[in-house]
C-alpha cells in the first residue's frame, strides 16, 4: 500500500518549478522592476547611512536616544555599543544590515499594517490569509530563498524579499488583534457623535490599537534582524557575510566578533523602539 501512494506522487516540486518557469519568461520586466525599485530604496538609505563620518553619525544617533528616551543610561549604551561596533571593524557592514532591516520593515509595515486592519473588519479575509501567515512563519527559510534567488538573482533585493516574506506576519496579527480587540462602546459612542467609518478608524480604532501595532512593528524589526546571515547567503551584504565567512573557514574569532556586532545592533534596536509602546500604554 505505502509503494503504491509512492509511486502516485503529487508533484507539488514540479508544478513550483513549472510555475517560476513561466513567471521567468513572461513577467522577466516586472520582476526587474521590482528589483530596480527596491535596489535603490536600500541604495539611498545606505547611502545616506554611509555619507555621515561614523562619529558624527555616533553622536546623532546617541543625542537622539537621548531625547526620545530622556535616558541617559539608554544614550550612553548607544554610545557604547556602536563604539564597540566601530572598534571591531564592523562599522559599514552594520550600516548595510542596518539599511536591510528597517527597508524591510518599511516594506513589511506598508503591506501588514493595511491587510491587518482589512482582515479585522473581515473576518473571512482573515479566515482566508491565516493558513497563509502560518506557512511563511513556519516553512524553513531556506526553502523560500530558492524562488527568491531565481526571480531576483543575487545580492540586496532577494535579501530583502526573504526577510520580508519571513516578517510580515507580524505586523499583520498584531495589527489584526489590535484593532479587532477596540471595545464596542467606543465604536458606539464614535457612532453616535456621528462619525464615518473613516472617522472611526483614524480616531477611535488606530489611536486605541496603536500599542499592539508598534508591537508587532518591534518584533517585525527583530525578525528581519534574525534573517541578516540567512540572507547573506544570497548574496546580501551586512553583518551576515563575515559570519558566513567564518563558518566557511572554521575562523572562531571573525564569527564572534561579526556574531556580537550583530547582537549589539539587535539589543540597541530593540531597546529604542520599544518606547512608543510604553508611552502609549501609560497615555490610553
Amino acid at each position: 500500500m505505502d509503494q503504491w501512494i509512492t509511486a502516485h506522487k503529487i508533484p507539488l516540486g514540479g508544478w513550483l518549478q513549472n510555475g517560476l518557469d513561466v513567471l521567468n519568461d513572461h513577467a522577466e520586466g516586472f520582476f526587474d522592476f521590482i528589483s530596480l525599485v527596491l535596489g535603490a530604496l536600500i541604495n539611498a538609505l545606505l547611502s545616506g547611512l554611509l555619507w555621515f563620518n561614523p562619529i558624527v553619525l555616533l553622536v546623532l544617533l546617541t543625542i537622539g536616544t537621548y531625547f526620545l528616551h530622556r535616558s541617559i543610561a539608554l544614550a550612553i549604551g548607544v554610545a557604547l555599543g556602536f563604539l564597540l561596533v566601530m572598534n571591531l571593524g564592523y562599522w559599514q557592514a552594520t550600516m548595510e544590515t542596518l539599511a536591510l532591516v528597517l527597508c524591510a520593515t518599511l516594506v513589511s509595515v506598508a503591506i501588514g499594517v493595511p491587510t491587518g486592519i482589512a482582515a479585522a473588519h473581515r473576518p473571512w479575509l482573515y479566515t482566508v490569509i491565516r493558513p497563509v501567515l502560518d506557512l511563511m512563519q513556519t516553512i524553513p527559510t531556506f526553502v523560500y530563498l530558492i524562488p527568491t534567488l531565481v526571480l531576483f538573482g543575487l545580492g540586496m533585493v532577494p535579501g530583502l524579499i526573504s526577510t520580508v516574506i519571513f516578517a510580515i506576519a507580524a505586523p499583520v496579527r498584531l495589527t489584526h488583534l489590535g484593532v479587532s480587540s477596540v471595545p464596542l462602546q467606543l465604536h458606539e459612542a464614535g457612532q453616535a457623535f456621528g462619525a464615518t467609518k473613516r472617522q472611526l478608524l483614524w480616531k477611535v480604532e488606530i489611536p486605541y490599537a496603536l500599542p499592539t501595532i508598534m508591537a508587532g512593528i518591534t518584533q517585525c524589526i527583530m525578525l528581519s534582524l534574525s534573517m541578516v546571515v540567512i540572507a547573506a547567503l544570497v548574496g546580501a551584504d551586512g553583518l551576515g557575510k563575515p559570519v558566513v565567512r567564518a563558518l566557511n573557514t572554521v575562523n572562531v574569532s571573525m564569527g564572534f566578533e561579526a556574531g556580537l556586532a550583530i547582537v549589539v545592533l539587535a539589543i540597541l534596536l530593540d531597546r529604542v523602539c520599544k518606547w512608543p509602546e510604553r508611552r502609549l500604554k501609560g497615555t490610553r
